[in-house]
């Protein structure tokens, strides 16, 4: 993961599931704001089990890439068996990846079973990934004291938002606010691991007084003077609360978006029904019309009837 693409690569899958979490709780908030219940993953139309899907190919990969693909001789261990000290960042990162991969297949077995218990289930084996991700980037064995620990340390913030949020998750279950809050972190994580990745090797990028420097087989960026070095903690910290506002705005700015085209719909319903009320109204207004002519009609034929009797009967009296 100490690389351009150990980052962007990675961080471009939590991009997109951060994405489509954010869409599908938006989706699913605005069509149904009274019956909501937050999820942890959703399906698609076509294959239910895609996002998961994803999730386990993705992690196998960088599984495969730390363990096998990456190291020179394709395995991680010495010639005794032992893990080389260049080689316990490759199994920190496996060990993530691995946690990943437990919660999506246990997220498939869980769904295909009838309990009322699996949703809370689910969300928990979401909140350990969440947490091993957030111990072993905060223990790292690689050396953060650099522009690279001020990143992971922003880079911890994150993933302490998905940690407390997926937690809550399982409480308030039908609170959208903590489950928008937990995919815009997810979302945040693959941004910020992307960024992270193009700030720290690509040399062109590198804050001014400093330098990369090949330490334990991958390189390190560092500084020339503690000047240099305190001015490339500033920027990150800049660039972090930067980035705390775009994201910020564009969620907000994507759930106005998506609610906006998903309520027209509710709209065009709400006035159908609209048209169904007054047509009611008109069909109440005429039969009372009818109601009303049909008594009319009545009493003068009873006026009538009464008219005919009384003059029968006079009839009558003359005769006799």
């Amino acid at each position: 993961m100490g690389t351009l693409v150990g980052h962007v690569g990675p961080g471009f899958g939590f991009i997109i599931i951060g994405l489509w979490h954010l869409f599908n709780n938006i989706k699913l908030h605005v069509q149904n704001p009274n019956t909501y219940i937050s999820q942890t993953w959703f399906p698609t139309s076509k294959f239910k089990y895609l996002e998961l899907y994803i999730i386990m190919v993705a992690t196998t990969a960088s599984i495969s890439m730390e363990l096998f693909i990456g190291p020179d001789r394709h395995q991680p261990f010495d010639p005794d068996g032992t893990i080389p000290s260049n080689h316990l960042h490759n199994f920190e990162h496996a060990s993530i990846s691995i946690t990943f991969f437990v919660y999506a297949a246990f997220s498939i077995i869980l769904d295909k079973i009838e309990n009322k218990a699996k949703s809370s289930l689910t969300q928990l084996l979401a909140s350990i990934a969440f947490f091993q991700e957030l111990l072993l980037f905060h223990l790292h064995s690689s050396d953060h004291m650099g522009p690279e620990g001020q990143y992971h340390l922003h880079f911890q913030v994150l993933i302490f938002v998905s940690l407390s949020t997926t937690l809550l998750g399982i409480i308030f279950q039908k609170s959208f606010i903590i489950s928008f809050v937990r995919s815009l972190s997810i979302f945040s994580q693959g941004l910020w691991n992307s960024f992270m990745g193009f700030m720290l090797w690509t040399p062109s990028l590198i804050s001014k007084g400093c330098f990369m420097n090949l330490e334990e087989g991958h390189k390190v960026v560092r500084c020339y003077d503690h000047e240099s070095l305190h001015r490339a903690l500033s920027l990150v910290n800049i660039f972090f609360s930067w980035f705390v506002i775009f994201v910020a705005v564009f969620g907000v700015s994507l759930y106005l978006v998506l609610t906006k085209y998903y309520e027209g719909d509710f709209k065009v319903r709400y006035f159908s029904l609209g048209i169904e009320e007054e047509e009611k109204e008109d069909y109440v207004e005429k039969f009372n019309d009818d109601v009303a002519s049909q008594k009319g009609s009545l009493a003068c034929n009873q006026k009538n009837f009464i008219h005919v009797e009384k003059k029968t009967f006079s009839s009558l009296d003359i005769e006799r």
